[in-house]
C-alpha cells in the first residue's frame, strides 16, 4: 500500500488530506472517505488504507482544516470525558454543505492523478461524513456515481443542511447501513428518510443491523463489532464494483 499526505487548496484554505492507493502500476476508481467526528487519526487512517487494499484510490481529507491543527484523537479516551466540549468546536467548522462545497477541489484534485481511472467516484461516510457522502452525492450527480452511509447520524431533520432535502438530484446509486442502537438515527427518523427516498426514486438499498451501536464500523471504538464490519464492507464493494469504472 502507498501512503502519501497532499494540501489540497480550498477556499476556506489549505486542507491537508492522505491518498492512499493500491500496490503496484495500474489505474483504479476514487473513492472519497468523509471521516467521523473524531477527525483524522491512526483509525480512520487504517479504514483508508484497507479501502485502497481491495483496488482503489482513496481521498480522505481532513474536513475539521478551517479549525486548524488538532492533536490526534483517541476516540477511547475521549469517550470518557465530555465529548461535546473535546469535539463540538471541531464539528461546528464544517457541515453537509461545507464538506460538499470542499468536494470541488477534492474532485479537481483527483482528476489530476494519472492512476485514477475513470471519472465515476465513490463517497462514503462514518457517522458525521454520512451524511456528507450523501450530500456529496447530490452536489455532484454527474460524478459521483455510489454514495455509502455507515450509521450516519441526522440524515431526515428540519434543518436547511438535511441531507434528505437534496434527495432529488442524487443520480447515485446508495446504501445506508443503520446501526439498530442510535440515537442520532431513531427510527421516526428513518421513516422520514426512507419516505423522501421513495419520493425521490434514489436506487438504494437501506439496511438494519440487528443489535449493533452508532459507530460498529470503526476499529478504535469500544462498540466496534468484526464480524459487522466485514458484512459492511463487502456491501460497499459490491456496490462499486457495479457502479464505478477503473
Amino acid at each position: 500500500m502507498s501512503e502519501v499526505r497532499v494540501t489540497i487548496l480550498e477556499q476556506d484554505g489549505p486542507c491537508r488530506a492522505w491518498v492512499l492507493t493500491p500496490d503496484g502500476a495500474g489505474r483504479w476508481p476514487a473513492v472519497l472517505f468523509y471521516m467521523d467526528a473524531f477527525g483524522i487519526r491512526p483509525g480512520m487512517i487504517r479504514m483508508a488504507t484497507h479501502l485502497a487494499s481491495k483496488g482503489y484510490v482513496v481521498l480522505l481529507p481532513d474536513l475539521y482544516y478551517r479549525f486548524g491543527e488538532y492533536a490526534s484523537l483517541d476516540p477511547r479516551e475521549v469517550l470518557k470525558g465530555n465529548i461535546r466540549a473535546t469535539i463540538g468546536p471541531m464539528m461546528a467548522t464544517t457541515d453537509n454543505h461545507k464538506a460538499a462545497e470542499d468536494t470541488a477541489a477534492f474532485i479537481a484534485y483527483l482528476d489530476t492523478r494519472t492512476d485514477v481511472g475513470g471519472k465515476k467516484i465513490g463517497t462514503v461516510g462514518f457517522c458525521m461524513g454520512g451524511g456528507m457522502a450523501l450530500t456529496a452525492a447530490a452536489y455532484y450527480p454527474d460524478r459521483i456515481a455510489a454514495a455509502v452511509s455507515f450509521h450516519g447520524g441526522n440524515l431526515a431533520t428540519d434543518e436547511p443542511t438535511s441531507p434528505h432535502l437534496l434527495l432529488p438530484k442524487i443520480k447515485a446509486e446508495i446504501y445506508i447501513a443503520i446501526a439498530e442502537n442510535d440515537q442520532s438515527y431513531p427510527p421516526d427518523m428513518a421513516k422520514r428518510f426512507e419516505a423522501a427516498l421513495a419520493v425521490a426514486g434514489v436506487k438504494h438499498k437501506s439496511e438494519l443491523y440487528p443489535g449493533k451501536a452508532h459507530g460498529w464500523m470503526k476499529p478504535d471504538l469500544p462498540v466496534y463489532d468484526a464480524r459487522a464490519a466485514e458484512k459492511g464492507w463487502s456491501e460497499l464493494l459490491a456496490l462499486y464494483a457495479r457502479t464505478l469504472d477503473g
